[in-house]
């Protein structure tokens, strides 16, 4: 494995499993200092520990990134423990009014998009400022497939998605002249835990279709987007920016 993250600093934000934990875990194993954030304290903890005793420098702080205090101060605390930040990956997020749009309650709506689409925002009105000032670095904003595509059931989920996919561009048109870049994850299905919970009663049918929905045949592993974020994090990337790539097995594509 190289070492293209030797001497930076990583945060990443829903780092404790399914994507959020892959990217860690690749970025770690090229060398970064990983800052893992969430929510919940044990599961962080836990999570920075096994970097840890893998032989990385990591370390959690639970924050809920849809409180733009909190987010300011998870951005202060990197600052103040390592003086530097040079990369994100923004990954919160999941579908939570799953309902007809006629069907979904303002309160449910209003929770989508906080979770979903403040953030991102939130998360891009604190890194940007720093890494724009060091003149480097680079941001990934997990947008998936919704961020590009309509779906029944899921109008909240898409709204939020396509705001995350907007953001992403005009942060990445801002951060150009200083050298930093910004880009988005259009993610397919992926085998993840979260996924996996959602797939109710009968989760080998659901199995099935998810994997049907997707030209290859399959869906994606965790490690795959670990993979491409790494590069888009990296400094082989630098004439991408304020891109929405798809990763998803040709499901965009149809």
């Amino acid at each position: 494995m190289s070492e293209r993250f030797a001497g930076k600093v990583i945060l990443v934000t829903g780092a404790t499993s399914g994507i959020g934990r892959a990217v860690a875990d690749r970025v770690a194993e090229e060398g970064a200092t990983v800052v893992l954030a969430a929510r919940g304290h044990e599961a962080g903890a836990a999570a920075a520990a096994e970097l840890r005793a893998a032989g990385a420098d990591a370390h959690f702080i639970a924050t809920d990134v849809t409180v733009e205090s909190e987010v300011a101060a998870l951005v202060r605390s990197i600052l103040d423990r390592h003086g530097r930040l040079d990369g994100a990956f923004n990954n919160v997020g999941a579908a939570t009014a799953i309902a007809p749009l006629a069907e979904i309650e303002p309160g449910a709506w209003r929770a989508e998009i906080a979770l979903n689409l403040d953030s991102v925002f939130f998360s891009l009105k604190h890194q940007l400022p720093v890494l724009q000032a060091a003149g480097r670095g680079a941001i990934v904003n997990n947008a998936s497939s919704a961020g590009v595509t309509g779906a029944a059931g899921l109008g909240s989920y898409s709204a939020a998605k396509h705001g995350v996919v907007g953001l992403t561009r005009s942060a990445a048109l801002e951060a150009a002249p200083s050298g930093v870049r910004v880009n988005a994850l259009v993610t397919g299905g992926v085998d993840t835990p979260l996924l996996r919970r959602n797939m109710g009663s009968t989760p080998d049918e659901a199995m099935r279709a998810a994997k049907a929905l997707h030209p290859v045949g399959r869906i994606g592993e965790p490690d795959e987007i670990a993979a491409f974020t790494a590069f888009l994090l990296s400094d082989e990337a630098p004439f991408i920016t304020g891109a929405a790539l798809a990763i998803d097995g040709g499901l965009t594509a149809q």
